[in-house]
């Protein structure tokens, strides 16, 4: 399949028919999926097509002309409401736009629309949107993984061509994994977090989602760099399209982690060690290596990012972001109403348990600890990857069904047991499909150094000649 990046460079991307026929698929499938909270005006987004297509022919077109991009509804857009999924938000539409939608605007891009999500970014099954549940375009009766759900979707049933998706513990790679699409989580501070609705500062970053890896390195290189506006912004190396090229597999150094294998579903191991099996066919030095930290990631991460949650969402006590509904006499009367009515099960769980964390007796026991174990898991993942790519499955299992997670908690957070790893220690990972099966999708995650998104991108072209699977799509 000819990638939109290969598009743009032949001229062969046309804005206005790209646009009808995804158009079409909108309005044939959305009902079902549950893709998008809030889609732009038809109207409207026919003439971007049509000034698109006019600039094109003028010879004048820049990065992204054109192009049909989704954007999850926590970054911020000053024409379409921003929700991050919540009733809190629900009448809220911000005065400005997020640095990485100046960049997509500044490129050229066309925004269809802003994508279903777990509220605040917090799930892993795209099941907690106070909008319903985003479903999996492949099988839907699955779930597209969270809490970018909906950009996964849309770009699996080809409503957009490429998509924007925040990463927390997983959040973009999830998605990718469970609906055979191409997700990167960039080093921490690669891409601007102004504008984006906070969840966990520390960990999360905004990143690029398609279906292919080339489209993916396309869409980071127009989002990525050093924002003046962002104190969590760094200024990095940036890449080159150019010289992104499949990997030489006799240069290629990969360690496995066993525990992330020895606890994935059989299927989900398969395909891996198919793939894994190929490289090492090819010429790839391949080493199954024990992450001693493995252990703990789960349980720090989550202290981490709920300690995170319930400081950022303190804000929310019914005076600035309220609809005007829920006014009481007294301001206390008022808080208590708007966060017990207006927030959904699964953020007033986070917001206890980081409460319960932060809170005097505890906090050195979990959180201070937490901080510390954090330490210990980045020092190992920065030992490693100076020599070698980290490879494991992204899922530990392959697409739940609907409602089959979000009854246990402890079951749902275990979704997060390769992800996580990655944000603790700020550095970048990439998912790409590996194979499909009447279960579902399966992806792999690759981690690198930090700045190392090159090296990914080469990797997973790589990948991509060996399993053929470069943009694939349900429906």
């Amino acid at each position: 399949m000819t990638t939109i990046y290969q598009q743009l460079q032949t001229g062969d991307y046309d804005p206005v028919e790209a646009f009808e026929k995804a158009w079409e698929r909108i309005t044939r499938h959305e009902k079902t999926v549950n893709a998008f909270i809030t889609i732009d005006d038809y109207n409207k987004l026919r003439v971007k097509a049509e000034e698109a297509s006019k600039r094109i022919r003028s010879g004048e077109p820049r990065l992204l002309e054109g192009v049909l991009v989704a954007v999850k509804d926590n970054i911020s857009t000053s024409w379409l409401p921003t929700t991050a999924g919540s009733r809190m938000l629900s009448c809220y539409q911000p005065p400005y736009n997020a640095y990485v939608v100046e960049r997509l605007l500044e490129a050229g891009a066309i925004i269809v629309g802003k994508t279903n999500m777990d509220e605040f970014a917090m799930g892993s099954t795209g099941e907690f949107s106070a909008f319903g549940p985003t479903r999996n375009p492949w099988d839907l009766e699955r779930v597209p993984g969270g809490s970018s759900s909906g950009s996964g979707a849309a770009l699996a049933y080809r409503a957009v061509d490429l998509a924007l998706g925040s990463d927390t513990g997983g959040s973009i790679r999830l998605p990718g994994a469970y609906t055979a699409t191409v997700g990167l989580k960039p080093t921490y501070g690669a891409v601007s977090r102004r504008g984006l609705i906070p969840y966990a500062n520390s960990l999360e970053q905004i990143g690029p989602m398609a279906r292919s890896v080339i489209d993916t390195a396309l869409l980071y290189k127009v989002i990525s760099g050093y924002d003046p506006l962002d104190a969590t912004s760094i200024k990095g190396p940036g890449i080159e399209l150019e010289r992104l090229q499949p990997a030489d597999p006799s240069k290629l150094k990969i360690c496995v982690i066993k525990e992330v294998l020895e606890a994935s579903q059989k299927q989900v191991v398969a395909a891996f060690t198919r793939v894994i099996e190929k490289l090492e066919a090819n010429g790839a030095d391949v080493n199954y290596v024990s992450l001693k930290s493995q252990r703990y990631v789960l349980p720090t991460y989550y202290i981490i990012a709920m300690a995170e949650a319930a400081s950022n969402l303190a804000r929310y006590d019914g005076g600035i972001y309220n609809c005007g509904s829920l006014k009481m006499p007294t301001w206390e009367e008022q808080n208590i109403r708007v966060r017990s009515m207006l927030f959904g099960r699964e953020v007033k769980r986070r917001i206890a348990m980081g409460v319960f964390v932060l809170s005097e007796g505890y906090r050195d026991e979990y959180y201070v600890l937490a901080t510390r174990v954090r330490r210990m898991v980045r020092d190992e993942v920065l030992g490693l990857t100076r020599d070698c790519i980290i490879a494991s499955p992204t899922s530990p299992v392959q697409p739940p069904r609907l409602g089959e997670r979000i009854s246990d908690p402890l079951s749902l957070y275990a979704l997060d047991l390769a992800t996580v790893t990655a944000n603790l220690a700020g550095v970048p990972a990439l998912q790409l499909p590996i194979a499909t099966t009447s279960e579902g999708p399966v992806g792999i995650q690759l981690m690198a150094r930090p700045w190392g998104e090159e090296d990914l991108f080469n990797t997973g072209l790589l990948i991509e000649e060996i399993t053929g699977l470069r943009g694939v799509y349900a429906l």
